[in-house]
């Protein structure tokens, strides 16, 4: 099997807090994605107000990718055997009813881990 990392994306209106009703479906879909033994990482939500960025030339801006009109809100690991599969856990993620998306990209192991 592989791992995939699943970054949450949400655009910069979408920065109030979750509702409880909201919450609940991430928490039911992550204990989905456990019960099928395909959750690796539950990850972690990302601050989008305490952000800094240090460019090659050592220059530090405010915040993550200034340019652009999305922020990646939070990540996780998935277990699957293809990149496809991924895409198919990912798409049952509640993100989208806000208008949020998931990048999907395959976690690459550089060094061989021991057990």
């Amino acid at each position: 099997m592989k791992e995939f990392t699943l970054l949450f994306r949400l655009s910069s209106q979408s920065d109030k807090k979750p509702s409880l009703e909201q919450l609940q479906e991430r928490m039911a879909w992550l204990a989905g994605l456990a019960a099928q033994n395909k959750l690796v990482n539950k990850g972690n939500t990302l601050s989008v107000t305490e952000a800094k960025t240090v460019h090659a030339d050592h220059v530090v801006t405010d915040g993550p990718y200034t340019e652009i009109k999305e922020f990646v809100s939070g990540y996780l690991i998935v277990r699957a055997e293809t990149i496809e599969e991924a895409v198919e856990l990912a798409k049952t993620n509640p993100i989208f009813k806000v208008g949020g998306s998931i990048e999907i990209r395959e976690v690459v192991q550089l060094y061989e881990q021991k057990s």
